[in-house]
């Protein structure tokens, strides 16, 4: 059922993907990883950048969520600002998801969290802080992520077969 499912949303996902993103499939690899480029709405400071995102569906999907990570570095406070680019977003929280959540649903949560971060959930304390307390200097300090690392076209990592 999973594959089926993951199949039939890669499918209208690629015909037609929410605004901003572009979808594609990693060589070689299985339907359930996908590589994920969102290009934030000009209402984001995060705008112009490119953010590669890697989205892995577990083989449980739909029963379990989908695990998303960026790929690009970005200066948020919902996404680790190391390497690894894990995301905390409500919808994927094992306590919040739900069977009949779609892909697209996620896209969508992730490019909203671009455009109004979630400071009162956040994975990066000192970041939070600043976008509570200092507005500009937050701007300021995306900016220059922005400029740093999402300025090219998004690099995926290889993947390694599990």
């Amino acid at each position: 059922m999973s594959t089926k499912r993951i199949s039939k949303e890669y499918a209208e996902i690629s015909k037609s993907p929410p605004e901003g993103f572009t979808v594609s499939l990693p060589p070689n690899e299985s339907i359930h990883t996908w590589q994920v480029t969102l290009a934030p709405p000009p209402a984001s400071p995060f705008h112009p950048g490119k953010y590669g995102i890697l989205l892995t569906l577990p083989a449980e999907y739909p029963f379990k969520p989908p695990a998303v990570r960026f790929t690009t570095r970005v200066y948020h406070p919902n996404v680790t600002n190391d390497s690894l680019g894990n995301v905390c977003l409500g919808i994927l929280k094992p306590e919040n998801w739900k069977p009949s959540t779609k892909i697209a649903a996620v896209l969508d949560a992730l490019r909203n969290l671009l455009v109004e971060p979630q400071p009162d959930d956040p994975l990066e304390e000192r970041i939070a802080d600043e976008y509570r307390n200092d507005r500009a200097a937050w701007e300021h300090n995306v900016r220059i992520h922005v400029e740093k690392h999402a300025r090219a076209e998004p690099v995926f990592p290889p993947l390694s077969s599990k």
